[in-house]
């Protein structure tokens, strides 16, 4: 008995706090939480994605600029100052709020797809593959809300290297500025280049991080359910929240999978997001831009800015799920 709470608390710690809620409901829940705790996450992580995305963006017939992430550190604020690392992070406010709402309304759809398709009852806790698999789902669907988001955001973050005509120093791309240049180049079309990128990383990105955090979290139930001393016990850290270090480590090893397992999908899909618009030779595929830098750098340039990129998931993960989870645990509506 204590074994099947443990395995319902595991795999869906909100469940106690959303039981005869309407599905409206649940959904609202997941938005509105979802968008704090991706705001929350991304003011931790954003100068990191920006040192990833300058690392990642890096022209491949010219001389690296950066040695690696410290050198990009460095430089970067000796030219912008520490806040232009931030520079650009009101679309990324935006687009977490909207990635990280999304990923886990979409992880419920998942859930309500495994349930409707008949392969595990509503009345059992659905098994850790497939948890796995919702978390693919979500980042399917997710991937087509990301790719305009990340689009604009990888364009802002990339230095301007031209000078003006006047010689002087070239100005930093605002949003509008980027939409438009976008829109009047490539149309609508436009905002969704490097999609197959996106939804590779997202696809099999989110299932490594909802699975690894529902795998972290069911092994730290069992373990706290074996140092129990009682029954009595075992059933009470069944149905309570972990302990705040265990979220954290469970929270940062999904981060740390999601990153690692398919960061070459992000880095061919941030050269192409950083390409300039307008040019006149024809946009790379996803394909022949991975290829490319292949065949310039190998396997090493397709995880170019991958260490500092796992680094930083690391808390920004946690906080997410820490804070996803204690407001569906303590602020039920």
């Amino acid at each position: 008995m204590a074994t099947t709470k443990v395995d319902t608390v595991a795999a869906k710690p909100s469940q106690t706090s959303t039981q005869g809620k309407s599905a409206a409901l649940e959904a609202l829940e997941d938005i509105v939480y979802g968008s704090t705790a991706g705001i929350v996450g991304k003011y931790i992580e954003y100068p990191f994605d920006t040192v990833k995305v300058r690392l990642q963006s890096q022209p491949d017939h010219l001389p690296l600029r950066y040695t690696g992430p410290l050198d990009c550190f460095r430089q970067s604020i000796k030219a912008d100052g520490v806040l232009g690392l931030y520079r650009g992070i009101s679309a990324p406010l935006f687009g977490a709020a909207a990635e990280t709402s999304s990923l886990f309304f979409f992880e419920r759809m998942g859930r309500e797809a495994v349930y409707t398709s008949g392969f595990c009852s509503r009345d059992r806790v659905l098994p850790l593959p497939a948890l796995w698999f919702t978390g693919a789902f979500s980042g399917a669907f997710t991937s087509f809300v990301l790719t305009p988001i990340e689009l604009v955001k990888c364009k802002i973050q990339v230095p301007t290297t031209a000078a003006t005509s006047d010689g002087k120093p070239p100005k930093a791309p605002s949003v509008v500025s980027v939409i438009r240049d976008v829109y009047k180049h490539e149309g609508v079309k436009g905002f969704w280049n490097g999609q197959m990128g996106t939804f590779l990383r997202e696809s099999g990105g989110c299932a490594a991080w909802f699975g690894s955090k529902e795998t972290t979290t069911k092994m730290f139930y069992l373990l706290n359910e074996r140092s129990a001393t009682s029954q009595m016990e075992k059933d009470a850290l069944a149905t309570e929240a972990l302990p705040l270090w265990q979220q954290a480590v469970a929270g940062a090893s999904a981060g740390m999978s999601y990153n690692f397992l398919f960061f070459p999908a992000d880095t061919v899909k941030s050269r192409m997001q950083t390409a300039p618009v307008g040019g006149s030779g024809k946009p790379r595929s996803f394909w022949q831009e991975g290829k490319a830098l292949w065949n310039q750098h190998g396997l090493r340039g397709l995880y170019r800015g991958c260490g500092i990129t796992v680094l930083r998931s690391a808390p920004s993960s946690a906080f997410i799920f820490i804070v996803f989870d204690g407001l569906k645990r303590y602020l039920p509506w």
